[in-house]
C-alpha cells in the first residue's frame, strides 16, 4: 500500500513537473487533491482519529494528584475554596496547580462541596399542599403593623382568616407581639367556632409568635395542626397577605397614624364587620364571608342562576352564549401542587379581594 502511494505521488509529481496542474493530473488517475496533500504530511506518531484518546503532556500523575489532596486538606486550607487557596500559596511562594484542577480534583473526590464551618443553604421544601372544602378546616394568619403617633412604634394587629370562607374568625390589637398573645387569639377562636381536636390546620410564616412554645403548646393541647411557610417565601402565605392589603387600601382606612390602641381597635372592628357581612368576595363568587362560612352561598347563588336563565327565556336574542357561572366554589387550595391541582377559575381569586 505503502510502495502503490509512492508510485502515485511520484507519477503525479512528474506530471506536474512536465506542465499539468495538480489538480486535474489528480482528477485523471481519481484521486483528491487534499488527498494527495495529506499523504506528503510527514507521519504522525498519535492517532489522528478525533475518536482517539490522548494523554495531555500536563496531566498529572496519581501521586501528584494525592500530593495537592492532602496539601487542600489540611487545616489551615479544609475550609477554603480553591479561588482562596491559589493565592495563599502563591504569597507563600509556591505554585500547586490552577484553581481549575483544584476544583477539578476536589469532584473528583468528592468534596466540591460546602468546605467551611458556616451552616450550608438548607434546601427547603414548598409547604405541603391543603385542600379546604368546608369552613373551619384550614386557618391563615399573620401579623402586621398598624402606625401610631408616635414615630417608630407600632400597634400589632393579630388577623386569622378561614381560606374557604374568606371570613375574619378572630383578631386582636396589641403593642407588642409575644407567642402568648397569639395562644390567646387561637384559643378565644378555638370556643367560638366550637372547633373539635384534629378540625383544623393553622397556617402562617415562621415569625416568633407564630412558632414560640407557648403557641405551639397551645395548639398541641387542642389539636390543631401546624403548617409554615418557607423562609422569607411571602407567596406561601397569600391569603393572609391579600387580606391585609385589602384592610389597608380601603377608603375608610385612617390617612394619619391611630392615636391610642382604643382607636385602632374600634376601626378594626368596623372594618371587620363590613368584610364579614357586606363585601361580596371575588374569590368565592361574590358573596359575603359570613354568608359562605355558615353554607348561605349554595341558596343565594341558586337563585342568582335562577334570574340568569329567566333574562334568557324572555329575551334569548340578547345571550350568544350560556348565563353567567354562579356555581358554588367547592374547593379552596393552600399552596397547590401545580402539576396535581386543578386550580379556581379566577386565578387572580388567590390575591385578589
Amino acid at each position: 500500500m505503502i510502495d502503490e502511494r509512492t508510485d502515485i505521488m511520484n507519477l503525479i509529481g512528474e506530471a506536474v513537473t512536465a506542465g499539468a496542474r495538480q489538480k486535474q493530473a489528480c482528477e485523471v488517475i481519481g484521486l483528491s487533491a487534499k488527498t494527495l496533500q495529506r499523504w506528503h504530511q510527514p507521519a504522525h506518531p498519535q492517532d489522528g482519529r478525533l475518536t482517539a484518546q490522548h494523554r495531555p503532556k500536563n496531566k498529572l500523575d496519581d501521586l501528584e494528584k494525592q500530593r495537592i489532596i492532602n496539601l487542600i486538606n489540611q487545616t489551615e486550607y479544609a475550609h477554603l475554596p480553591p479561588s482562596q487557596i491559589v493565592p495563599r500559596l502563591a504569597d507563600a511562594g509556591f505554585y500547586l496547580a490552577s484553581e481549575s484542577t483544584l476544583y477539578r480534583l476536589l469532584r473528583e473526590h468528592h468534596q466540591q462541596r460546602h468546605r467551611d464551618k458556616s451552616k450550608p443553604d438548607r434546601h427547603v421544601h414548598k409547604p405541603k399542599a391543603c385542600t379546604a372544602t368546608g369552613p373551619n378546616q384550614i386557618y391563615t394568619w399573620d401579623i402586621t403593623y398598624l402606625p401610631t403617633s408616635v414615630k417608630g412604634m407600632f400597634f400589632y394587629l393579630y388577623l386569622v382568616m378561614d381560606i374557604y370562607s374568606r371570613k375574619i374568625v378572630g383578631w386582636q390589637i396589641h403593642d407588642n407581639e409575644s407567642s402568648y398573645l397569639s395562644a390567646d387569639l387561637l384559643k378565644d377562636i378555638y370556643l367560638r367556632e366550637n372547633i373539635l381536636p384534629g378540625q383544623v390546620t393553622l397556617h402562617s410564616d415562621n415569625g416568633g409568635p407564630m412558632k414560640g412554645a407557648t403557641m405551639l403548646a397551645t395548639m398541641q393541647h387542642l389539636g390543631v395542626a401546624a403548617s409554615f411557610s418557607r423562609p422569607s417565601v411571602s407567596n406561601d402565605n397569600p391569603y393572609s397577605e391579600s387580606l391585609f392589603r385589602t384592610l389597608k387600601y380601603r377608603p375608610e382606612y385612617p390617612e394619619h397614624p391611630f392615636v391610642d390602641i382604643a382607636a385602632a381597635r374600634s376601626w378594626m372592628a368596623g372594618f371587620t364587620r363590613w368584610y364579614n357581612q357586606e363585601h361580596l368576595h371575588s374569590a368565592i363568587n361574590f358573596v359575603s364571608p359570613n354568608d359562605r362560612h355558615r353554607g348561605a352561598d349554595v341558596a343565594i347563588l341558586a337563585r342568582r342562576h335562577q334570574v340568569y336563565l329567566a333574562a334568557k327565556a324572555r329575551h334569548p336574542e340578547r345571550w350568544a352564549r350560556s348565563t353567567r357561572d354562579w356555581s358554588v366554589v367547592a374547593e379552596v387550595h393552600l399552596n397547590p401542587d401545580k402539576a396535581n391541582t386543578k386550580l379556581p377559575k379566577a386565578l387572580g381569586a388567590y390575591l385578589s379581594s
